[in-house]
């Protein structure tokens, strides 16, 4: 199967209903600037913002952009990071998951709205699954399958390869699928889940 192909409109726009069934909000955009000025609208000045690991974030440019500084956001990230004492810096990157706003992508998306993550740590999937009121997803539509199972497989068949090449290339021993998180829906009246889809091949 071509794990890389764009969807038509058509599908595309059945998976924003299936979404919004699902108390997911979508945002169709055409291109990675477009998906990179979106999250600028949708994160207020003020907010506390924490991302975990993306190459799709990579990609539209939102990693570097928070680095830069100007957006008037609390980069949650720079804190942990500029953090030396290896106790509190511990501390902090399990008080991340509490950030306003947790940004990150999917590994794979159903034509019934279903939202499939894996994760080696698991790191992030306590702020997409309960602890961060605003979760904000960026995900290229090569990333939409038709079923569950088949949402499986592509993590299983592409991702997985990818990651574990990726992570190798750049010192590390590769990656683990230890972790799966599956979500049907938004049943948290506090919480506000949203996926910005974008008309490009994005990430794994």
């Amino acid at each position: 199967m071509d794990y890389t192909k764009i969807p038509s409109d058509e599908v595309v726009e059945k998976v924003v209903v299936s979404l919004k069934t699902r108390n997911i909000n979508a945002i169709v955009v055409n291109t990675k600037e477009e998906a990179l000025e979106k999250i600028k609208e949708l994160i207020p000045a003020g907010g506390s913002v924490m991302n975990g690991s993306s190459t799709t974030l990579n990609e539209i440019g939102f990693v570097d952009y928070l680095k830069a500084g100007g957006h008037g956001w609390s980069n949650v990230h720079e804190q942990i990071l500029n953090e030396k004492d290896p106790t509190k810096k511990a501390r902090l990157r399990k008080e991340s998951v509490l950030a306003d706003y947790f940004l990150g992508s999917v590994h794979a998306i159903t034509e019934d709205g279903q939202l499939v993550i894996a994760s080696a740590s698991g790191s992030q999937i306590p702020s997409y699954a309960f602890t961060s009121d605003n979760v904000v997803w960026v995900a290229g539509v090569q990333k939409i399958v038709p079923t569950l199972d088949a949402a499986m497989a592509r993590i299983r068949d592409h991702v997985v390869p990818l990651e574990d090449a990726r992570t190798k290339k750049i010192g590390y021993p590769g990656t683990a699928w230890a972790r799966t998180l599956i979500i049907e829906q938004e049943i948290m009246p506090n919480r506000h889940l949203t996926i910005v889809l974008v008309k490009e091949k994005l990430g794994f």
